[in-house]
């Protein structure tokens, strides 16, 4: 029998590669020379086509591409209220085979109390939904990036005399987004997470430290939030979580297996599935699964997003087995990495390789389990 609820045995991430003519168009438009209803056309077009080739494909969970979005997590988060800037860009550093790649991000912090002062994304999936025939997928940013994204020195002290105020604020802005989404049929939500996969490198632990935040404060707030968010969660709305170590331009950012926080993040909060990221060594190994509880799936990213090159389907399966050992195969799906697209430059991918990404999944699937 088919799957019913997400998330599905073959699925993806949600990003795919922005149309050139897109790209090219918003460029003019920070330009000046051309407006808004043309960009906007243009993102309609974009995720039109990306939902009849996620369709043809053969996926049952139906994003939008990401078309409308800079970048995966800012586009969402900068919409909230509370925040402020100085306008500096800080720098990134990532890493890809050609050597070091930086992406810039906003200094951001918290000056006042955080609220969503209006809908966000619930626009952008009513579009969606009605293109969609099978299920309408959409990704957020989980509310643990706005902790990261800020840092915790920078928040006002005299606005968050405790960091556990600043947290339950956080997943009460969510908690309103996610309710209008489900008013408009939403079914289908992914809350994307870097943070707590940076929380399994030890490089990346001790710069956190040095710049004055706690990494196990931030675990600690992270489930926290998360917990408050889906507290009164639909009982037919599945949520899932996205966990990977960077993705930009086909490079990373951090590495280390999912030891240090698996028992916590499977075991503490309430997902009712999670992508992880598992195509390289940087990962580590399938062990972590042991903590998974029965009532969550795993889908695990086997399938590269980072380069074009095809894997091969018995490697796949090979895999899928070795993972079983520690999580039974009903409890499995498959999937990219990652996103193709996690930021407007998309990774160093063609349209027809990632199809055929997706396709292998799917058609992977489709042999380990029986119908999709």
């Amino acid at each position: 029998m088919p799957d019913a609820r997400p998330p599905f045995r073959a699925d993806h991430v949600g990003s795919l590669v922005r149309p050139a003519s897109l790209k090219a168009l918003r460029a003019e438009k920070e330009a000046g020379r051309a407006t808004a209803e043309a960009v906007t056309a243009a993102e309609n077009a974009a995720i039109r086509d990306a939902v009849a080739f996620q369709e043809g494909v053969g996926l049952q969970g139906i994003t939008d591409g990401e078309m409308r979005r800079k970048s995966w997590h800012m586009d969402f988060l900068m919409q909230l209220s509370g925040l402020a800037s100085e306008g500096k860009a800080l720098p990134v550093t990532f890493h890809g085979k050609s050597g070091e790649l930086f992406f810039t991000r906003p200094d951001l912090a918290v000056t006042s109390r955080v609220t969503r002062s209006r809908p966000i994304f619930v626009d952008g999936f009513t579009f969606l939904r009605s293109l969609v025939h099978r299920t309408a997928k959409l990704t957020l940013p989980s509310p643990s990036m706005l902790l990261t994204q800020v840092g915790q020195p920078n928040i006002d002290r005299h606005v968050y005399p405790d960091l556990d105020r600043f947290a339950d604020d956080t997943a009460a802005a969510y908690r309103a987004e996610i309710a209008d989404l489900y008013a408009a049929g939403c079914r289908y939500l992914q809350l994307d997470d870097v943070s707590l996969a940076y929380l399994c490198d030890e490089t990346m632990r001790a710069e956190g430290k040095a710049r004055g935040d706690d990494p196990d404060r931030q675990l600690a707030l992270s489930v926290r939030m998360v917990r408050e968010v889906l507290r009164d969660k639909p009982r037919d709305l599945a949520v899932c979580t996205h966990l990977c170590r960077g993705n930009f331009r086909s490079s990373w950012r951090a590495q280390g297996g999912y030891e240090r926080v698996a028992e916590t993040v499977f075991t503490q909060m309430p997902y009712d599935g999670f992508f992880l990221e598992f195509d390289d060594a940087r990962s580590g190994d399938f062990s972590p699964l042991r903590h998974v509880p029965k009532t969550a799936r795993v889908v695990l990213g086997l399938v590269t997003s980072k380069t074009g090159t095809l894997e091969r389907k018995d490697d796949l399966k090979r895999r899928l087995d070795e993972a079983a050992k520690y999580l039974p195969l009903d409890q499995l799906g498959l999937s990219p990495q990652c996103g193709f697209s996690s930021t407007v430059e998309g990774n160093d991918i063609g349209v027809e390789q990632q199809r055929a990404k997706l396709a292998l999944c799917v058609e992977t699937a489709g042999e380990v389990w029986g119908a999709l």
